[in-house]
């Protein structure tokens, strides 16, 4: 069982209430970030926000319950993420990564593990998912590889290697620099990562090696970090992968770029 973080009594409250809200509604849910980690990792970290994980069609309904139960609500970024507050406490209602991959789907909840949170019966976001998720965010202000090497190291043996390959699609470079690192991380450890896994991207690496250079020129740094690359796509005539991949609207990326300027004002 997981244990709890040293919260105070009104934010457990609080997030007992979000998950009851949401039981309550019907709406599908799964419990990621530090709870999910921690039941993965054996890593507790004490924060105080809540990551609850949804489809996003189910947002809206999501959404006018929460405001029924009397909480301020925010669609913050229509892409990927909306909020519920109560005072400084809020719950995350995550439906995608903010690079518009990692979208949950049917697959996550397939796959969920059954756990304890704050007392109350819950299920947690896959661990393949979460590496899916985490192991494409590489900004500036925050990079989680190391968290991604922690549920590797964890899992490794139990993990299903093949979902997620398939998770990764297209972008399995960057699960390789992550499996890459890992072995260099944890030199007594790579056996953790099977064999078969490694040989199949190395695989792959030596064909587009092979294979030379790609005809299109696109950055796909955009993907996993939203600030380092604009020099790239603004100056340097890159087109962005978030485009060229259709992961996000026109309107979405202009509206998350804007917010590099709020967060960073935080």
């Amino acid at each position: 069982m997981t244990a709890i973080p040293v919260l105070d009594e009104r934010s457990i409250r609080f997030y007992r209430h979000a998950l009851s809200i949401l039981k309550d509604a019907g709406i599908p849910h799964l419990v990621g970030g530090a709870y999910a980690f921690a039941r993965y990792t054996g890593i507790e970290r004490h924060t105080k926000d809540f990551d609850i994980f949804i489809c996003r069609d189910d947002y809206p309904r999501a959404d006018w319950a929460f405001r029924k139960a009397g909480y301020k609500t925010e669609l913050l970024f229509p892409h990927w993420l909306g909020k519920a507050y109560q005072g400084e406490d809020f719950v995350d209602l995550i439906f995608s990564a903010g690079n518009g991959i990692a979208r949950v789907d049917d697959t996550w909840f397939k796959n969920a593990v059954r756990e304890q949170v704050f007392g109350v019966d819950v299920e947690l976001i896959p661990p393949e998912e979460m590496i899916w998720s985490k192991g494409l965010i590489m900004e500036r202000e925050r990079f989680d590889g190391a968290d991604v090497a922690h549920v590797i190291r964890a899992m490794g043996p139990d993990l299903d290697w093949r979902r997620l390959l398939d998770r990764y699609g297209r972008y399995w470079r960057s699960l390789f620099a992550h499996l890459v690192l890992f072995g260099f991380i944890y030199p007594s450890d790579r056996s953790r990562v099977p064999e078969w896994v490694m040989n199949e991207l190395l695989g792959r690496m030596r064909r587009e090696t092979d294979e030379g250079d790609a005809q299109e020129k696109v950055c796909y740094g955009t993907i996993i970090s939203r600030q380092q690359y604009l020099k790239d796509i603004n100056e340097w005539d890159y087109r962005d992968a978030r485009v060229v991949e259709g992961t996000m609207s026109d309107e979405d990326i202009e509206r998350w770029t804007a917010g590099i300027e709020v967060d960073g004002a935080k």
